[in-house]
């Protein structure tokens, strides 16, 4: 499966065209459809973050996604979230997705936007693993198992 290409701005203002903009040689990518969707990805953070020290070709982005909109929408949700969001490395994590959400979950069989979906990607925008939903020391082990299999390749 690979990453369709999107375009995203960060909460700093950056351009990204993805995956080719993505800064890692491997990205886990939060993929958000509801504001409470945050509550989940935090559960996550603590131990991407370690995992992100151990594995510096390791990077993460939150991709928050949400139906185009027109641009004054657009740039009213980006103020709203960047204003929410006092700490710049978030900022810069945090890329925006305006696009077709039924086109984007079909590219990466997401059947529903009732949960959030974790991808780990490599630089060519394949996707080497994912999973749904909060974080648990299950998938947190299966996901550290993917890097570390990557790594070792």
């Amino acid at each position: 499966m690979i990453f369709p290409l999107v375009r995203g701005e960060n909460l700093e203002g950056r351009v990204f065209k993805l995956p080719k903009d993505l800064e890692g040689t491997y990205n886990v990518l939060f993929i958000a459809f509801q504001r409470e969707h945050q509550i989940d990805i935090d559960s996550w953070l603590p131990f991407v973050k370690q995992q992100v020290k151990e594995y510096p070709t390791l990077v993460y982005y939150e991709l928050p996604t949400i139906y185009r909109g027109n641009p004054l929408f657009r740039w009213g949700l980006n103020t709203g979230m960047r204003m929410g969001i006092p700490d710049k490395k978030a900022r810069e994590v945090t890329i925006t997705l305006y696009l077709d959400k039924k086109a984007f979950r079909k590219a990466l069989d997401m059947p529903d936007e009732e949960r959030i979906y974790v991808l780990l990607v490599n630089s060519k925008g394949e996707v080497l693993w994912r999973v749904e939903g909060p974080f648990n020391d299950e998938k947190g082990q299966d996901l550290k198992q993917a890097i570390e299999s990557q790594h070792m390749a």
